[in-house]
């Protein structure tokens, strides 16, 4: 099966705070079409979100195919509040590089 990165097919992908508590991700595309792909591919759900990031499932508050963006976007809680002793990633900007090597099928 053919498959293309996903950092080869969405616009944006990022992460970032959301509150001390919270991280968000964005996967934003260019279009309805690569949207669609993604969304139907099942790559990107809860499920596998967990395992990416070897979460719980608890730890996921937020998941949401956002059709009129053309974006999938979810929240994590974070393992210790946002620039507390031990936070390696104050500003939340640096978690999303799991998400760009997903293989998407094509």
């Amino acid at each position: 099966m053919k498959t293309k990165k996903l950092v080869d097919i969405a616009k944006t992908i990022r992460s970032k705070n959301a509150g001390v508590d919270k991280i968000t991700f964005d996967i934003i595309f260019r279009d309805e079409a690569e949207y669609r792909l993604v969304c139907r591919s099942g790559v990107i759900t809860r499920a596998t979100i967990c395992k990416l990031f070897n979460l719980r499932q608890d730890r996921i508050t937020d998941f949401a195919e956002f059709d009129p963006a053309f974006a999938i976007k979810f929240s994590i809680l974070r393992e210790r509040p946002s620039g507390s002793p031990g936070d390696p990633d104050i500003f939340g900007a640096q978690q999303y590089a799991p998400l760009m090597d997903i293989d998407v099928p094509i």
